[in-house]
């Protein structure tokens, strides 16, 4: 029996895996939608589809939400993130004419890194980035203000074009989510740094969207839409269902790519160049636990602040995450909800149990590498 058709547009992202387990895996289909997933080739061509209403929800980068709710950057529009749906899950990487020139650094050490980087030559480093409303481009920027001397030139480059971008010299380095820098690695052309998780510990990357108007007058549908990729998100955070997921990623409707680039990100195990040894990076990639999937109006802020926005702007960013859906809809098929929709962001330097709605949350460290705070009212201390 068919369901109720949603069109829902994403890149091709490991990180769309909640996306793609709800339609493969029926967490959809029982509840009772046809869940057609529209493969966009660039972050500004999805803005525009969801924008026009070609697309019912999407996956977007989360400060896509925020920068449409308040006017920024091509089309306006009032979006809703309905939840996170994926934490962490980015790398940065340099070429190997960059590698070369800065020697050895601690993979993984943001302050080493960005030292190693502002100390060598005068020019500047031309970093590709996928959106400019992006976390990529925002942890690059939160990152290199600790070096205010470093002189960089953002340059947009899609995803899947990366590794090109560096191979034909377009960029020295890159800020991008996987599968896409182990792709740059695997064509030996890059090496990897370090991880976005090593600049914030625990940032909202891609997050569900939908046009505020169409959540107002399609509650059920969102509900359901919400309810599957709950389930998908929980599902994929258990450690035995891993293998499946990257086989069904790998396969050419989704991501295109063999199971050995896909599988670095959904493990965690990274390897930062060819010939070396691979990496363990905890909580590389996180779908559902440790709340990854509670859409924080802390973090929206954080958001906001990182791009200007100041008073009924920073307050309109907040709103756009819809923790009232999130506890609306979802409480009922079993989702522990914390006590409070904001939180000091950079706080935790430990897992930490919080007060929640069952009594089992517990919120994983969120520190920032220069172990500044942020809370929810716009101030950095």
């Amino acid at each position: 029996m068919s369901g109720t058709v949603l069109n829902c547009g994403y890149v091709p992202l490991v990180d769309c895996a909640p996306l793609v387990l709800a339609k493969e895996l029926g967490f959809a289909a029982e509840e009772g939608l046809d869940l057609n997933l529209v493969r966009q080739p660039s972050w500004s061509a999805l803005r525009d589809m969801l924008a026009l209403g070609h697309l019912d929800a999407a996956q977007m980068l989360s400060p896509m939400s925020v920068a449409m709710s308040i006017g920024l950057g091509g089309l306006a529009a009032k979006i809703d993130t309905l939840m996170v749906l994926s934490v962490n899950g980015t790398v940065f990487g340099v070429s190997n004419a960059v590698a070369e020139a800065l020697g050895p650094v601690p993979f993984g050490d943001a302050s080493a890194v960005l030292k190693k980087i502002a100390a060598r030559d005068g020019t500047p480093l031309r970093i590709g980035v996928p959106f400019h409303y992006s976390m990529h481009r925002l942890l690059l920027s939160y990152w290199t203000s600790a070096a205010p001397d470093l002189q960089i030139e953002e340059v947009t480059v899609p995803p899947p074009r990366m590794a090109d971008a560096v191979a034909d010299g377009h960029v020295d380095a890159f800020w991008v989510g996987e599968p896409w820098g182990s792709v740059a690695v695997g064509r030996d052309v890059a090496q990897l740094m370090m991880t976005g998780r090593d600049v914030w510990q625990f940032a909202p990357e891609k997050v569900l969207a939908a046009r505020h108007d169409w959540v107002r007058e399609n509650d059920d549908t969102v509900r359901r839409l919400m309810r599957a990729v709950f389930h998908a998100a929980k599902w994929l955070d258990v450690k035995r269902n891993k293998p499946l997921a990257v086989e069904i990623l790998s396969r050419s409707e989704h991501l295109s790519l063999p199971a050995d680039l896909i599988d670095p990100a959904v493990s965690g195990h990274l390897l930062p160049q060819i010939g070396g040894h691979p990496v363990e990076v905890e909580r590389f990639l996180q779908f559902h636990r440790y709340a990854a999937s509670f859409p924080w109006r802390s973090q929206a802020a954080w958001i906001a602040h990182q791009l200007g926005a100041e008073g009924e702007d920073l307050e309109t960013a907040k709103a756009c995450f819809r923790t009232d859906l999130y506890r609306a809809n979802l409480a009922a098929v079993g989702a522990d909800m914390p006590g409070a929709s904001e939180k000091v962001e950079g706080s935790l330097q430990f897992e930490t149990a919080v007060a929640s709605s069952r009594g089992h949350m517990i919120l994983a460290p969120d520190a920032f590498f220069d172990g500044r705070t942020f809370d929810y009212a716009g101030k950095e201390r």
